[in-house]
């Protein structure tokens, strides 16, 4: 059901139910100013979009699992206290944050605004592929960072975001976190975040980043047939945050990594590479867009942020990002 607009009062209506009491069909009706058949049909949109719904005679209606929403009052509260200056943006939903924030930049958004979305219909990943952002069950925003330098001195910008995130959700989650080139987060092996870096402007400057960052925090089945590789989400590892607390969090370690990057570039970022690497020094089959496979061993990045495969003649290659999909060579 990823790829659809949602009725307008439907958010607002899951929100009402995740405090976990029964609510009657005709208290719903009356709080929102609709007919009760109006309130059943977008309770059976909700469970086509994978949300479980409990309906007891008597009693109503009530969440079957809980579902994660922002309050924005608590997030800034955080940002406060950290110092970490964003400015916040939050929309019900949108097709793309990535694609709107883009908008927002042009037309002269500032530095460090952040856009988050409870739900996007028509989220992107590398090259492409649909970012699956299931109702209430997965954190989807977007950051815009402006530089003054130019585009082309941005090289391993997406290395230093994926870092950030992989701090940030290794410091709270039980399974070893590992960062799969160049975009993914992996827990246990299994994916649990992504990255789409975005960059415009000019070559000598000034430029702009759009970084879009989803994290899946509870993946309905439904959900998870659509997708084509093995996933994991925080409420699996048991892992208890708020989503203020966990949005909190990433933009925190991204504020220090940044400043690192525009500081001192990607050179001390890379040296951290090799530790959080999900495929270091392993045999590893590459396939490119055009469907070549590349068997090798992962040798590392280059300066910018280029992966480096060493192949069985010991000719050492490089991939760059958005070209390649890296998988354990087992898995041809």
């Amino acid at each position: 059901m990823s790829g659809h607009i949602l009725p307008p009062l439907l958010i607002p209506l899951l929100k009402r139910l995740s405090d976990g009491r029964f609510h009657s069909g005709q208290d719903m009706a009356r709080f929102f100013q609709v007919s009760r058949a109006t309130i059943f049909n977008l309770l059976q949109t909700a469970e086509q979009h994978g949300v479980r719904i409990h309906a007891v005679r008597g009693k109503g209606y009530r969440l079957a699992e809980r579902l994660s929403w922002l309050d924005s009052g608590e997030l800034q509260a955080l940002l406060s206290a950290s110092g970490h200056g964003y400015a916040i943006k939050t929309v019900e939903e949108t097709y793309s944050t990535n694609s709107l924030l883009t908008q927002d930049a042009l037309a002269g958004a500032a530095h460090r605004t952040v856009l988050y979305a409870d739900y996007q219909h028509a989220g992107r990943g590398r090259r492409g592929r649909e970012w699956q952002s299931p109702l209430g069950g997965g954190l989807a925003f977007s950051v815009l960072w402006r530089f003054e330098r130019g585009m082309d001195q941005l090289s391993g910008l997406s290395i230093a975001v994926g870092l950030a995130l992989a701090r940030a959700l290794a410091a709270r989650c039980p399974l070893p976190i590992k960062l799969k080139w160049p975009n993914d987060v992996l827990a246990g092996y299994r994916k649990l975040a992504g990255i789409l870096v975005e960059v415009q402007g000019e070559l000598s400057g000034p430029s702009f980043a759009v970084i879009g960052i989803g994290v899946n925090e509870h993946l309905p089945s439904l959900h998870r047939r659509e997708i084509d590789q093995a996933v994991v989400d925080l409420d699996e590892m048991g892992v208890q945050l708020s989503r203020a607390e966990l949005l909190h969090a990433i933009l925190s370690e991204l504020a220090h990594t940044m400043a690192l990057f525009e500081q001192e570039g990607v050179r001390p970022i890379l040296a951290e590479w090799p530790h959080w690497h999900a495929h270091e020094g392993r045999a590893v089959l590459l396939r490119t867009p055009d469907g070549h496979r590349h068997a090798g061993t992962a040798s590392g990045l280059d300066d910018a942020g280029n992966l480096l495969l060493t192949l069985a003649s010991g000719e050492v290659r490089k991939f760059t990002a958005g070209e390649v999909s890296l998988r354990p060579a087992a898995a041809k």
